[in-house]
């Protein structure tokens, strides 16, 4: 008997995808993974509880995923031919940030080593750059978020949400970095300046509106290699309850879905991740984890839409 499971029933992995608990035996084409890690959030804790909620939600997404406006039906070949797989939550040591980096790093290495894309749920920002240097390749940054995340090391702190650009630009891997939404009148003129004087490239909001979705992505070397990191608080704040680092004057919705197609579009993505998702704040309707579950799976089914990726990825009969 076919069972009905409704949202609230069974194991949340993300979009009912099969769980891979031996990454040695997964055999997937994209391996999402969750990262509940926020000790480097200075200010307010729980988006550590950040991948529970977006695979909650994407749970609701599994009836199927048809756009209305474009009348195209995203990620039917990969659900339906088991190549996306749940590997779970990377092992989080409490209070020992390296241990758990170290962590983070040997998981997205062992993903990429079977050769699937891996797509990171935080968790803060902070993680992104265990993320990044697990990758061999080098790749460019594409970095959306209200704030530059780019501080020098003071006062001991080496890795809060504010540092991981500062250490991912710092590595060979890193071929560019581009910053997106950026906005916060916490800025420092000092990160600016320093990003820039290393060859990358800072857009604020007025200049993102001016160029567009189309404009971002020409920014990036046309099908080039690029791994995308999407901080919730790159929207507007009233969209992001649940976001402990909401500025205001951010993105919409379109705004960001339209942006993230254009470079689905233009670029290979090599990974992806979503953060600072904080439940504990979000509404009782859970509208921050939905909305990034959204972002996450839009995004995901824009690359699978790809030419590049039909070929490379051939529909599982």
């Amino acid at each position: 008997m076919t069972r009905i499971d409704r949202p609230y029933v069974g194991i949340p992995s993300f979009l009912r995808a099969p769980i891979c608990e031996d990454l040695a035996r997964l055999d997937a084409a994209i391996a999402v993974y969750g990262v509940p890690f926020d000790e480097g959030s200075p200010f307010l804790p729980g988006s550590r509880m950040g991948p529970r909620a977006l695979r909650e939600h994407s749970l609701r997404f599994t009836g199927g995923l048809y756009d209305p406006a474009t009348r195209r039906d995203l990620l039917a070949t990969e659900m339906a031919g088991g190549m996306i797989a749940d590997i779970g939550d990377v092992d989080i040591a409490p209070t020992n940030v390296e241990k758990s980096f170290e962590n983070i790093t040997r998981t997205v290495r062992a993903i990429l080593d079977r050769g699937a894309l891996p797509v990171g749920l935080g968790g803060d920002h902070s993680i992104t750059y265990p993320i990044f240097r697990a990758f061999d390749q080098p790749l460019h940054i594409l970095h959306f978020d209200a704030h530059m995340d780019y501080a020098d090391e003071a006062d001991g702190l080496r890795f809060t949400n504010g540092h991981a650009f500062r250490h991912m630009a710092g590595l060979d891997t890193a071929l560019s970095l581009t910053q997106v939404g950026i906005r916060s009148l916490r800025s420092e003129r000092s990160q600016h300046e320093a990003i820039e004087a290393a060859g990358n490239r800072v857009v604020p909001m007025p200049e993102f509106r001016r160029l567009g979705a189309a404009g971002i992505a020409a920014l990036l070397p046309a099908g080039e290699p690029v791994y995308v990191s999407i901080d919730i608080d790159a929207l507007d704040m009233s969209l992001v309850p649940g976001c402990v680092s909401g500025e205001p004057d951010g993105m919409t919705y379109p705004e960001l879905r339209d942006t993230l197609q254009a470079v689905a579009e233009r670029n290979e993505i090599a990974g992806f991740d979503l953060v600072e998702v904080n439940p504990p704040l979000d509404v009782g309707t859970g509208a921050t984890a939905y909305l990034a579950a959204t972002i996450v799976i839009g995004f995901l089914g824009e690359i699978c839409a790809q030419p590049r990726w039909r070929e490379a990825h051939p529909a599982r009969s």
